[in-house]
């Protein structure tokens, strides 16, 4: 089985407390908080990981080489940013037939094998959350079909996108689109179209985009 994992992030917003990093490899105790990611990947069963970087890639390189705990390492290096949208679909070029996609900053520890595709070309795991402004809600019917997504406000409860994602290498095939994208726009813009499948999980899930969050993890790792 194939991921691709989003580590291209400038990590602007982590600046304050991680310093000239890729935001992928902010230290956890003395450990980048990517190997977590790996690691999890490695659980799940991933065989290879296709790791989408830019910004200060050789840093990443260094570290994980072309294997890590087992998993094969392909680099796909952005020599200017396409954005999540543009990233992924450069990535696909390693791309067998089907991948899972995550993010290099955050963990949503489910079960990667409950997400199937069926009439759609993707299926995105959903994350239950409540008391939230940080992130846009995602709307579903009674299929779990994608009805839309919304902006972010604040919500008492609701389903966030959490960043996972089964897709077909086909995906962007039948769309006109530029070098560059975000693939959270293209989602939003042609969710009837792709007829999005959803899945609800409610796992562990930490995003360390922020500098508080990434404290949290940091303080919850010291205690292992």
């Amino acid at each position: 089985m194939q991921a691709i994992v989003l580590a291209g992030g400038l990590g602007t917003r982590l600046k304050s407390v991680v310093q000239d990093l890729p935001k992928p490899m902010a230290p956890i105790n003395g450990k980048p908080f990517l190997a977590f990611v790996l690691e999890y990947l490695k659980k799940q069963g991933i065989t290879e990981v296709v790791l989408s970087v830019s910004y200060k890639y050789e840093l990443i390189q260094e570290f994980f080489k072309d294997e890590f705990q087992g998993i094969k390492i392909r680099y796909n290096i952005e020599k200017e940013l396409l954005g999540t949208g543009g990233a992924i679909k450069d990535a696909l070029k390693f791309i067998q037939s089907q991948v899972y996609v995550l993010n290099g900053d955050t963990i949503f520890d489910i079960d990667l094998k409950k997400l199937v595709l069926n009439d759609s070309k993707i299926c995105i795991a959903l994350k239950q959350m409540q008391n939230f402004d940080r992130y846009g809600t995602v709307n579903v019917d009674d299929q779990g079909i994608v009805i839309s997504f919304e902006e972010k406000v604040s919500k008492k409860q609701g389903l966030i996108n959490g960043g996972i994602y089964l897709l077909k290498k086909d995906i962007f095939d039948e769309f006109d689109l530029e070098k560059k994208f975000s693939f959270e726009d293209f989602l939003q813009v042609n969710h009837k179209i792709l007829k999005i499948q959803t899945q609800n999980f409610d796992d562990y899930f930490i995003d360390i985009g922020i500098p508080q969050d990434y404290e949290k993890f940091c303080n919850l790792k010291s205690q292992y």
